[in-house]
């Protein structure tokens, strides 16, 4: 069996980025000209991608990561995998895109549900949703400039 009395530590690291190379987000124009870099021209309108800017308190973009890459009509992401990314990243703030092939600016009912999850999982850890943008190639739509 094992040594009964063996420790596995666990050692967390990250360097951030130097912050004066880093961009800051002062709008959803801001971001979603972030999110576009990520997702091409020609496969906006071919699958959904499921984004994640993470940031500092002063809106400095520490990174940006693609959590998911779905079909036409979906994408699955992980609650945990982004609270993961923002707690490893030290991030203050967060905000999640994703797109929608069809066009459709319009959040789908599983889109909200997982907005208010993450949110409420992210005021846990004293970490900021600050919006959650679908975008399209014909525009985009923000959570927070419906509300």
């Amino acid at each position: 069996m094992g040594k009964i009395n063996e420790i596995y530590e666990v050692e967390v690291t990250y360097k951030r980025p130097v912050l004066s190379s880093m961009k800051k987000v002062i709008s959803c124009e801001d971001a979603i000209i972030i999110f576009k870099d990520l997702i091409t021209e020609g496969k906006m309108d071919l699958k959904e991608f499921f984004l994640l800017a993470l940031l500092t308190r002063n809106h400095h973009v520490l990174g940006v990561a693609v959590l998911s890459v779905g079909n036409t009509n979906c994408t699955t992401i992980s609650t945990r995998e982004v609270l993961q990314l923002a707690i490893k990243t030290n991030s203050s703030a967060i905000i999640m895109c994703h797109n929608h092939p069809s066009g459709n600016l319009e959040p789908s009912q599983n889109d909200i549900e997982i907005t208010r999850r993450i949110k409420d999982l992210c005021e846990l850890c004293d970490i900021a949703l600050l919006d959650h943008i679908i975008i399209t190639s014909e525009g985009h739509s923000s959570f927070i400039e419906r509300v």
